[in-house]
């Protein structure tokens, strides 16, 4: 059985995390690229899907071509992040299910049913999508993902010829608590969010 991790962790994963919209000048390297995604890969996806596809961009040729597809209000910010990763999503994920699924035929279930390839695509690029902020988290790395941008502009431009669509961006780097932070904001209490059944 596992063990609860430490109150330390779970401020750095949960309480004490934030959204930052301010970075030190301090690089993310390659290494701890790889080192990110060789976790959040292990996050649970339904039949092993795994849909998510990263772009991590980080040269400045890279975020030349990303800034056009961004808000007014995201550009700076991720201009100015060590890396802003394109959450993307594979919607034909189904032809690697022999490989990731292969004690079943999972493959043949999404064939020819797109609404069932749609939100599964969706909805499990999205929770690997978390999985990638929980894991910068853990290797203490912060993050500020966003939705304003342009996805058609940065599908063209990242995903032309492919299957894949955005989702969503992850700005990651070491913030800048003296910047730009905001106070953090409320969230509901569990009796009007939960409910036990």
């Amino acid at each position: 059985m596992s063990e609860m991790l430490s109150e330390a962790a779970l401020d750095q994963l949960f309480r004490h995390a934030r959204t930052y919209n301010a970075w030190l000048p301090k690089e993310v390297t390659g290494a701890q690229l790889h080192q990110l995604y060789e976790l959040a890969k292990f996050g649970p996806t339904s039949a092993n899907s795994s849909p998510a596809r990263l772009v991590f961009v980080k040269s400045a040729d890279a975020k030349a071509r990303l800034a056009p597809h961004l808000s007014e209000g995201n550009r700076a910010k991720s201009l100015a992040a060590p890396v802003t990763v394109i959450v993307g999503t594979d919607y034909a994920f189904y032809e690697k299910l022999p490989q990731l699924f292969p004690h079943a035929d999972a493959r043949s279930w999404f064939v020819g049913n797109q609404p069932l390839i749609d939100a599964t695509a969706f909805r499990n690029g999205s929770l690997q999508g978390a999985y990638v902020i929980a894991a910068a988290r853990a290797l203490g790395l912060d993050c500020g993902p966003m939705s304003g941008f342009d996805a058609e502009g940065v599908n063209a431009e990242f995903f032309a010829g492919t299957t894949i669509k955005a989702n969503f961006l992850i700005n990651i780097g070491y913030g800048d608590a003296s910047r730009d932070l905001f106070p953090r904001s409320p969230r509901l209490a569990f009796d009007e969010a939960c409910k036990i059944v």
